[in-house]
């Protein structure tokens, strides 16, 4: 016996409201009250209802998937967002593909343009090239997070970097510390340089001077950073806290005073990591969510995908400080804060 093909209008029936309605549930409309909404999910699981991605493709031109581009898959920041973004997208019936442009500006426009062939509803991406100029001429919908494009107008979010590195430091200030090491992934990423760019207006502010020695750019990795931290501990002046721009670098920082036993040295580290609250001492962290990261982009794309024209939209997500110990230590011979 063949089974009766369940359609969107067994479904509105069933659920004693319009096919119209039926179908923005199904496309996750958040414009539909909740009993409504009840009544058509229920409806669907009773029936049986599966949308026919095929021909819903055909009908609008593009496939029912969403491209994600991020710097690499591997990194537990990235790894989270894009986690939320496939929650968000999979309560809309889309699909993701994710991929990772590895740092490679010519890898990056190559794969853009590989997922815009595959006719892809829409984009999101962590750029790594500064330049979008090579998409101006596309009709995709574009949401930019972490990082803000050049060259090309879109909806971006980001954390406040700069303001949330002030924070930090000026935390490091008011305990006392005037020698605070700074560690980070290269200047050329916008996220680097705006943490570094607050952690130089902090120690201005306090009139202490940015010395050279105590500032390293290049741990694109926790291998780099432990090396950095390492020659910062065995200057004959060391500092007395350390602020480690990126949760990665923060990894390699905390190993080494850890081995080293220098407990005595402050630390603050932009953004959480794996048991960051459970050394001694816990880890003070700026704590930045990806999770919020990757919703918030979500949504703007669909935001895009349901018809919204408007301005480009920049969302700036505020950071806030966690002290828990290792943020808090005082110089030696310090009163503290």
């Amino acid at each position: 016996m063949v089974k009766k093909l369940v359609r969107l209008s067994d479904v509105a029936v069933a659920a004693k409201t319009s096919a119209k309605t039926a179908s923005r549930v199904i496309n996750g409309d958040p414009r539909v009250s909740a009993e409504t909404r009840r009544r058509v999910e229920e409806a669907v699981v009773r029936l049986g209802y599966r949308v026919d991605l095929l021909a819903r493709s055909l009908r609008r031109g593009v496939d029912d998937m969403i491209g994600v581009v991020v710097e690499s898959i591997a990194d537990p920041f990235f790894a989270a967002v894009i986690s939320e973004i496939e929650l968000a997208a999979l309560r809309r019936g889309l699909n993701v593909i994710v991929t990772s442009n590895r740092r490679l500006p010519n890898r990056e426009a190559a794969i853009v343009d590989g997922l815009q062939q595959r006719r892809v509803a829409g984009l999101i991406i962590t750029p790594h090239t500064s330049d979008l100029s090579y998409l101006v001429s596309t009709e995709t919908p574009v949401v930019f997070v972490d990082r803000h494009p050049r060259n090309f107008a879109a909806d971006v979010v980001t954390f406040d970097d700069r303001g949330g590195a002030r924070t930090a430091v000026r935390h490091l200030l008011r305990y006392g510390h005037g020698r605070i090491a700074f560690v980070s992934d290269d200047l050329e990423i916008e996220t680097s340089r705006n943490r570094h760019a607050g952690y130089v207006d902090a120690l201005q502010e306090a009139g202490v001077s940015v010395v050279p020695e105590l500032v390293a750019t290049d741990c694109a990795d926790a291998a780099i950073a432990r090396a950095r931290t390492c020659e910062f501990l065995d200057l004959d002046e060391p500092p007395t806290a350390i602020f480690s721009a990126r949760s990665e670098t923060s990894l390699g920082v905390v190993k080494v005073l850890h081995d080293r036993k220098r407990t005595d040295i402050a630390m603050v580290s932009f953004g959480d990591f794996a048991l960051a609250d459970v050394v001694s001492p816990a880890i003070t962290v700026l704590e930045q969510s990806p999770e919020l990261l990757g919703r918030l982009a979500a949504e703007r794309l669909f935001a895009r995908l349901d018809g919204d024209h408007s301005d480009p939209i920049n969302t700036v997500i505020p950071l806030r400080l966690v002290p828990r110990g290792s943020g808090e230590i005082v110089p030696a011979g310090s009163a503290g804060a």
